[in-house]
């Protein structure tokens, strides 16, 4: 079954269209779009009406072309910016108008979990009893710890991004050691100590995971490794930054902030973490085409 997935997350849009085959997501296309919804709710409080549309027409253009692609159903899901700031209804009425597609304003609890789902299916099995999924994005950073078929479940979320963490903390360009060392710290007070069940082996995954293994150049992503991406990171200035490793000059500003979070989350579950390129998206993929297909309508 071939299905489509639009993700309005904190720093970007993104679409995935998807032949799903039992437990085994294959993309068949994909697009991204930065788009800062939280950076204007972290200055401000809520969306603007321009913004809002704004985000509305993109989703729009990436629900016809689903439909170019061949997709049998469609779905919206709003991460973080569904949760955070003043206008989340207007958000999600607007994308339900463009997009002709169902739309989920996702619980913590249920982006973890999706996160989860899509970076196992992902994974090389056999897997051991215990698996863990760290999904840092730019508005919330969730922990999840389950059997891989998710027959028991923890997930812990905490309000605190890359990009919430950076506009909080990290101001400088490059961010200074005073100010590393106070976002580490508030990364440390949010996070705190990890108190569910313990996993045998740990993922990451989202772009700022992404981002710290290009730094890194290695897939595998300890805390040492990791404070050593926030130490070169922090060395240079974001234009800098994002010439030489290759990256979106927002991704760029905010792999501090990214570093730090999978750091701490690392040190807490002692393990290293694998970074996976699967994720969220896979998740409400597969969940998507369990699901009786829908037909797609025609937007507004």
């Amino acid at each position: 079954m071939r299905v489509a997935i639009i993700d309005i997350g904190s720093n970007t849009a993104r679409l995935l269209v998807a032949a799903v085959s039992g437990s085994s997501v294959e993309p068949v296309g994909t697009r991204r779009a930065y788009l800062g919804l939280g950076e204007e709710i972290a200055r401000s409080g809520t969306l603007g009406r321009e913004t809002v549309e704004r985000t509305a027409t993109l989703a729009g253009a990436y629900a016809e072309r689903a439909r170019r692609l061949g997709a049998e159903s469609v779905q919206t899901v709003v991460t973080a910016p569904g949760r955070q700031g003043g206008a989340p209804e207007a958000l999600r009425s607007a994308l339900l108008r463009s997009t002709g597609a169902p739309v989920d304003v996702l619980t913590a609890d249920e982006e973890g979990r999706l996160a989860f789902a899509g970076v196992v299916q992902a994974a090389q099995w056999p897997l051991p009893e215990l698996v863990a999924v760290v999904d840092v994005g730019g508005g919330s950073t969730e922990l999840t710890v389950a059997t891989p078929y998710m027959t028991a479940t923890w997930v812990r979320s905490v309000d605190l991004g890359s990009l919430r963490l950076t506009q909080a903390r990290l101001h400088g360009d490059p961010a200074g050691r005073e100010e590393v060392d106070a976002a580490r710290e508030l990364v440390r007070r949010e996070l705190g100590e990890h108190l569910g069940p313990r996993p045998a082996v740990a993922f990451a995954t989202g772009g700022s995971a992404r981002a710290a293994a290009r730094l890194a150049g290695s897939r595998r992503l300890d805390p040492d490794t990791l404070d050593d991406v926030v130490r070169i990171a922090s060395e240079h200035p974001t234009a800098k930054l994002a010439k030489t490793f290759g990256l979106h000059p927002h991704r760029a500003r905010t792999v501090v902030g990214g570093a730090l979070l999978l750091a701490e989350a690392s040190r807490a579950l002692e393990l290293p973490l694998d970074v996976s390129s699967a994720g969220m998206r896979e998740g409400a993929a597969l969940q998507l085409a369990r699901r009786p297909a829908r037909p797609l309508a025609a937007a507004a």
